[in-house]
Parts: C-alpha cells; structure tokens; sequence
C-alpha cells in the first residue's frame, strides 16, 4: 500500500496516497470547481493531461498551475479558485 501523505485544499487537511495527483486529490476532497472562467462559469479537468488549461490551481501560492501534471507533496497548500 501507498505511503499517505498530508496536503491542505482549500484550508482542509486531506490524507491521500504518494504518487497522486493534486486533480484527484482535490476531486477526493469532494471539490468539484477549480477556477472560474472569465465569465464567472465553474470549471474542471477535462483532458487529464495537461493540455485544456482547465484545471489550474494555485500551489503554496503559485497561480495557474496545472493540477493534472502535479503530483502532490507533504505539507502542500492548495487553493482552488472556484
């Protein structure tokens, strides 16, 4: 079995196995709006690989990362802005 680490979404500690991905760790956290487009509709995951745009995140408060292609690490804070 996986080793679990500990992350924060949106402020909420969320235990989930090494090698996930932030995308599923948000989705597993029951979050289901990462951004809102500019003209205020919810948004999420499409593809799953990197290539819509549509699930950037903010990382330890970097913006516009794409949480498809970012495995997450203990003591990472989240932030979706959905």
């Amino acid at each position: 079995m996986p080793e679990a680490i500990s992350l924060k979404i949106n402020g909420a500690p969320v235990s989930v196995p090494a090698s996930t991905t932030v995308a599923a760790a948000i989705a597993m956290a029951g979050v289901s709006t990462f951004r809102l487009s500019i003209h205020d509709l919810p948004r999420a995951p499409l593809c799953g690989m990197g290539i819509c745009f549509e699930c950037r995140v903010t990382i330890n408060g970097e913006a516009n990362l794409r949480s498809c292609q970012t495995y997450c690490a203990a003591g990472m804070e989240v932030r979706t802005d959905g």
